[in-house]
């Protein structure tokens, strides 16, 4: 669970906490990543750490050294959690731990990945729901995997999943996409929303600006990232064609050979923008033909220098055995 200045609601949200993984009836450890606070959340955390002494469920505090974000501190608790199966959960309260025994019950029918749908959620309706739904709406056409909340951190995987990511910048909200461009199976799950009863909210509008502008970086990485040429190749060749179609116009008003189309009108090369544009076009088609080169390039690198492969095994089987390996 990442927190950041989330003082009164950690000891209540600690209890259902363990309420639900009592439930749960398994092996469970909490991890708390505190990004940050300056409300003296990390107090509380190290109270409720103290007090966990006779809890079956171990719990852990990872501070940072400042506040990196929510997804960097994400990404500490993943990788200092150590069990098969992860749930994060946010610190505002809003999520309702009783339905982490659900969340994993569903990730047990054979997914890698169940992601939280805030169906009913209970924010501000023209702040969060509305920029909320547009962003959902654009990722889900964009990465092909239509995901109703994609901003819901409320979600459980399992530990290979988490294995095969790297996050950075502002990327948690895209994990189900980068699982699926890896092959991974994932599913959404209602669950309950409640509304925020202490503390600010740390986000607004501006969050979904950034959400589209990481859209076209999570379309080249969840589709193209092994083969750039085509990412690149697509959008050099639209230049190209755009150049063609404005060097054909130029001819066309130099010439007077819009009169086929019953338009008397003829215009010298120099008493139009179309050459400027034509050039322009042109330029940007070859140099998105040489990014796509140097992506090549990199690629290769990034996989022979790191001895990547460019799949993921589902699992083996050997006729001598019958086993099968995931």
């Amino acid at each position: 669970m990442p927190v950041r200045d989330e003082r009164d609601n950690l000891a209540a949200l600690d209890a259902e906490i363990r309420a639900a993984l009592t439930e749960l009836d398994r092996p469970a450890e909490i991890v708390y990543v505190d990004d940050g606070s300056t409300d003296g959340s990390v107090e509380v955390l190290r109270q409720l750490l103290a007090a966990s002494g006779t809890s079956p469920h171990r719990t852990r505090l990872i501070r940072l050294r400042r506040s990196f974000g929510q997804t960097a501190a994400l990404a500490a608790g993943f990788d200092h959690s150590r069990a098969p199966v992860v749930v994060s959960i946010d610190g505002d309260g809003q999520n309702n731990p009783a339905d982490i025994p659900r969340l994993v019950a569903t990730l047990e029918e054979g997914y890698d990945l169940v992601n939280g749908w805030r169906r009913h959620r209970r924010d501000p309706a023209v702040s969060r729901r509305l920029p909320s739904r547009i962003a959902n709406w654009l990722v889900g056409k964009i990465t092909g995997l239509p995901i109703h909340d994609y901003g819901c951190t409320f979600k459980a995987y399992r530990r290979g999943t988490l294995d095969e990511i790297n996050l950075y910048g502002e990327m948690h909200r895209f994990i189900p996409a980068y699982a699926m461009g890896f092959g991974r199976r994932v599913t959404e799950l209602e669950v309950d929303h409640r509304p925020r009863k202490r503390g600010a909210s740390k986000y607004g509008l501006g969050r979904t600006f950034k959400v589209v502008v990481d859209l076209v970086l999570i379309r080249y990485m969840t589709h193209y990232f092994a083969r750039p040429m085509h990412f690149f190749g697509q959008i050099g060749y639209l230049f190209l064609v755009l150049a063609a179609i404005t060097l054909f116009l130029m001819l066309a008003f130099k010439y007077g050979w819009l009169i086929l189309l019953g338009l008397d009108y003829q215009a010298s090369f120099i008493e139009t923008p179309l050459p400027a544009l034509a050039a322009t076009f042109f330029l940007g088609g070859v140099v998105s033909i040489f990014c796509g080169l140097l992506g090549e390039v990199l690629t290769r690198i990034h996989h022979e220098g790191q001895g990547l492969k460019p799949y993921r095994i589902a699992s083996v089987e050997s006729s001598a055995s019958g086993a099968e390996r995931p």
